[in-house]
């Protein structure tokens, strides 16, 4: 359905980027902002400095994400929603205090601590889909990917639900950077997903089904871990037939996917210079190693931008377009060219590790645009 929509769309567009390219003026203008694009250049953060960026593509933007930065620590948080923004807010405005209370109550922070934080964070919106559904069925449809990164005492921690990605950038033979994935991706993409699937669910012979193309669940969705997306996880969700692009050939027996975070620790090495974090929009259009050696070869200021441009000129050219062209399409429209994208670099400064100066207690929400004062201290006052 989806590429069906796509060429209808890109029948409509090609008369108007004939049109645009007749003007010399447009072919060599390459300064023209994009309405949809948000940026921070460069912030301070307990260990160093971060740059963020977001391109809205959707009607209604999906992704939804934060940076906190606190006297002992730094969050991230990438929350890529699907079947609408609800989710995604919903993470943005919960899961971070759910892991500042769970933190405090230990004094500490851990793999427990971050998978509580995500089941809490799954418990309060799967209420909220209880609440509302008598007025909105479609919340019980509604979902998001979920990705998190935590710095604390030199140690990084990374939970992920979905398939957003979180890539390390360090140092290896000869100077040269290398970029390493830290999480595990949950998508039917991927042949380890399915067979996972397959040995979750043995009498199950359409738990992973090839629909248009492409592996989904049940036919109706990639991802097999998110926070929310009720009705493929409870039956009391269930939705009826009025629903067709939701419409279970049969009833639900057990979960079909999981809130349950894979989590990993790494020990903040001397050659690991950045952490990108970004919603699957990015890596669409470039390798891990292509995303490390633009940061590493680049200057820091604006450089989540300049990876974010860089994926978009990409997605253009794959349509023979430029992306000067591309920032005339208006949202909506542009999700048959590319998704929303969310990208936050971490660049970590090895000395204030270790003399763990004070940096600027700092909340930033991406593409809001709202920055204030964090409460992040995962220990009590």
């Amino acid at each position: 359905m989806f590429s069906w929509l796509a060429r209808i769309a890109w029948t409509c567009w090609k008369p108007v980027r004939r049109y645009a390219r007749m003007s010399k003026d447009d072919l060599d203008d390459s300064s023209l902002e994009d309405p949809l694009l948000w940026c921070r250049s460069l912030d301070k953060h307990s260990y160093g400095e971060f740059s963020f960026a977001v391109v809205q593509a959707n009607e209604v933007l999906e992704d939804q994400s934060q940076v906190e930065t606190g006297r002992d620590a730094t969050f991230v948080g990438v929350y890529d929603g699907h079947g609408g923004p609800d989710a995604s807010r919903f993470i943005s405005d919960h899961l971070f205090l759910h892991l500042m209370r769970h933190a405090r109550e230990k004094g500490a922070l851990s793999e427990d601590i971050l998978r509580s934080a995500f089941s809490a964070t799954e418990d309060g919106f799967l209420t909220l889909v209880r609440r509302t559904c008598g007025i909105k069925p479609l919340m019980a449809a509604i979902g998001s990917c979920c990705l998190v990164g935590v710095i604390w005492r030199g140690t990084l921690y990374v939970a992920n639900l979905g398939d957003s990605r979180a890539v390390i950038g360090s140092l290896g033979r000869s100077n040269k950077i290398v970029g390493e994935q830290l999480n595990k991706e949950h998508n039917a993409s991927l042949e380890e997903v399915r067979q996972e699937l397959r040995s979750l669910h043995p009498n199950d012979s359409h738990i992973v089904v090839m629909k248009h193309g492409v592996w989904r669940i049940k036919g109706i969705i990639q991802v097999s871990r998110s926070i929310g997306d009720a009705y493929l996880k409870r039956p009391e969700f269930s939705l009826d037939p009025t629903f067709p692009r939701f419409h279970l050939p049969e009833p639900l027996g057990r979960p079909v996917l999981t809130a349950e975070p894979s989590v990993c620790t790494r020990v903040v090495q001397p050659n690991d210079k950045f952490i990108i974090f970004a919603s699957d929009g990015l890596w669409e259009h470039m390798t891990n190693q292509e995303a490390v050696e633009i940061v590493h070869n680049n200057p820091r200021a604006g450089i989540a931008k300049r990876l974010l441009k860089t994926a978009l000129s990409e997605a253009a050219r794959k349509r023979e377009m430029r992306y000067d062209d591309l920032k005339k399409v208006e949202k909506g429209v542009r999700r048959f060219f590319h998704d929303d994208i969310t990208i936050v670099v971490i660049f970590i400064d090895h000395d204030l590790l270790e003399k763990k100066q004070p940096a600027p207690e700092l909340s930033v929400k991406g593409f809001i645009d709202t920055v204030g004062p964090s409460s992040f201290n995962i220990f009590k006052d």
